[in-house]
Parts: structure tokens; C-alpha cells; sequence
């Protein structure tokens, strides 16, 4: 069997772990899910990946993602739709480890778009300038009206070592009709160190924080893990996730399961 075969197994192995059935929704405030920073590798064109993470994060109140999910699909050299979400069933907000309701994210439909490009082959050193920007869909119970983000990404590789820098903003969708949007800016950081001269293993961090306008908490979360790539269509990861601030995920441990497919 070759890769493309085994990749597009895994891909609709996935999209059936996305579609299973739900506990019924409650009447709730959607919730303020933690800023994650992004980095800026493009796929190829006709390149789809699917960046599902499972685990149990504490918040104001438990949740267990199923995923929280990327959909990354390469349409040109420089161009990159993706889809950022989670379905997730969670607990009430006294702490207690019960999840008997589903508790899904809004939905954020950010296009990636590559602009410029350097690379220094005597240092081995690059930088390359990027953004990434759309709506976010209210698909959080309760949530109202259509939100946006924005981000611009400035990456640098140094050696084998990729950091990405994320700068930007967001207005949420509103927990109801009557509440204010939620706004702020949002900073971050995306580490990618690979641990062998294969680059099969790699250790992976994140810092990610979102100052708000509105009257919400502020967020301030770090995130580290290893990636495990035994194919080049497949990546594994396990990350650990701890907040620093009330704004967002106090912590959690996530499994991750990455698939690449050709599809055209």
C-alpha cells in the first residue's frame, strides 16, 4: 500500500471520529476557548491535513475535545484554506468531573496567505512574512452574530530550529443577543525543535496571550509536547497545557493524530 493509499485511510478513519453522536446541548454561554499561535507552513496544492487533539482540559469547568481540530487544505504555493474549531463535550462550572453536555467552539474559517519569502543558504537561515484572516461562525450554543480574527505570522528558521511569531486581534461572536463582543490582541509564539538528524521526533511549544478591550479575562497559556512522525503523511503528538492567567484553559493533556491526503 502506498503512502497516498494509507494517508487517505487515516483521513476518513478521521472524519469519522468527527462524526459521532453528541449529548444533547444545554442552554449555556459559549465559551472562551485559549488563543492557539499558528505556524506558517503551507501545504502543497491539492495537500489536505487534518490536526485532531483529544484529551481533557479544566477550564472553569471540564471538557473532553474530540476533537479540537485544524483542517488544512493547500490550494496554490502561497495559498491555504483552513478551518480551526472544536466539538467537545463538557461539565458544569462548579469543577466537577461530570461531562454531560456538548460544548462546541465557534468556528474559525482563517485563509493563510504566503507573501514574502527569504532564505540565507550559506547561514542556513530564513524568514518568511505571511497573515491569516476571516470569519469566525457562531457555532457555540448561545453564540450571536459573526466574529472575525486576524493574524499576521513573521517565521524564522534557523537551522533546522522554526519559530513563528503571531501578532494580531479578534472579535468574538457574543455569548448571546444582548451581551457585548469580546475583543482584544492576541501575541504568540510556536516553537518547532527537531530532536534527530530525521526530524521524526521534534519537541513542539507554544505561548499564546490575548489582552482584552472588552471587560474579559485575560489569557496567558503555555503549551509543550512531542511530535513522533514515522511517516511523512502521519504525525503523533501528546501536548501538555497549563494556564497562567483565569482567561483561559487552566490545563490539560491532549493526544494528537495528524494525517496528510492527497486529494488531487
Amino acid at each position: 500500500m502506498n503512502g497516498n493509499a494509507r494517508g487517505l485511510r487515516l483521513g476518513v478513519l478521521c472524519i469519522g471520529l468527527l462524526c459521532i453522536q453528541w449529548p444533547a446541548p444545554v442552554q449555556a454561554a459559549p465559551r472562551r476557548r485559549l488563543f492557539e499561535p499558528t505556524d506558517l507552513e503551507l501545504q502543497d496544492p491539492g495537500v489536505a491535513e487534518f490536526d485532531m487533539q483529544y484529551g481533557l482540559v479544566r477550564s472553569d469547568a471540564y471538557r473532553l475535545s474530540c476533537p479540537d481540530f485544524e483542517f488544512n487544505l493547500g490550494l496554490t504555493r502561497t495559498l491555504e484554506l483552513d478551518i480551526d474549531g472544536e466539538m467537545a463535550v463538557g461539565g458544569p462550572d462548579n469543577g466537577d468531573l461530570i461531562l454531560d453536555h456538548s460544548a462546541p467552539d465557534n468556528l474559525w474559517i482563517g485563509p493563510k496567505v504566503g507573501l514574502l519569502t527569504f532564505e540565507d543558504k550559506t547561514a542556513d537561515l530564513a524568514w518568511a512574512l505571511g497573515i491569516q484572516l476571516g470569519p469566525k461562525v457562531p457555532v457555540a450554543h448561545g453564540a450571536h452574530g459573526v466574529g472575525f480574527e486576524g493574524l499576521t505570522l513573521l517565521s524564522f528558521r534557523i537551522h533546522r530550529t522554526y519559530l513563528v511569531v503571531n501578532l494580531g486581534g479578534l472579535v468574538d461572536p457574543a455569548a448571546d443577543a444582548s451581551s457585548p463582543r469580546p475583543s482584544g490582541f492576541e501575541m504568540g509564539l510556536d516553537l518547532n525543535y527537531p530532536l534527530n538528524t530525521a526530524e521524526t521526533w521534534a519537541l513542539t511549544g507554544e505561548i499564546g496571550a490575548v489582552t482584552y478591550l472588552s471587560s474579559d479575562p485575560n489569557q496567558l497559556t503555555t503549551s509543550l509536547g512531542i511530535t513522533w512522525s514515522p511517516f511523512d503523511y502521519l504525525d503523533l503528538s501528546v501536548v501538555g497545557v497549563y494556564g497562567w492567567l483565569r482567561g483561559g484553559d487552566q490545563y490539560g493533556v491532549l493526544l494528537g493524530i495528524t494525517p496528510r491526503v492527497h486529494l488531487w
